[in-house]
């Protein structure tokens, strides 16, 4: 199995800043995509980016295009996003997403989230 931890959120103002990051363990070789995905309170979870294993193919939600990136260590088995010229539309909770193989099968692990408050 692959267990993924999420660290860096909080509270910031408005067109403000914040890094975070999802530290994987497990099964980190069987990793291909990783990726992240918030949820705000009596919404749907949604997802915000992706990337695939090498960042040869990385996705966006039209929402944070421009605004947020998506990078990924794997000699670290990190992910991170960092999130730039945040709204109050923003604030939710921030779950780390990873897509590991396991006899043939993809299968989904999930961190527990972080909460981002962004302050208007």
């Amino acid at each position: 199995q692959v267990q993924l931890v999420e660290s860096g959120g909080g509270l910031v103002q408005s067109g403000g800043s914040l890094r975070l990051s999802c530290a994987a363990s497990g099964r980190v070789g069987s990793i291909s995509t990783m990726g992240w995905y918030r949820q705000a309170p009596g919404k749907q979870r949604e997802l915000v980016a992706t990337i695939t294993s090498s960042g040869e193919s990385i996705d966006y939600a039209d929402s944070v295009k421009g605004r947020f990136t998506i990078s990924r260590d794997k000699a670290n088995n990190m992910a991170y996003l960092q999130m730039n010229s945040l709204k109050a539309e923003d604030t939710a909770i921030y779950y780390c997403n990873a897509v590991f193989w396991s006899f043939a099968t993809p299968l989904n692990s999930w961190g527990r989230g972080t909460q981002v408050t962004v302050s208007s």
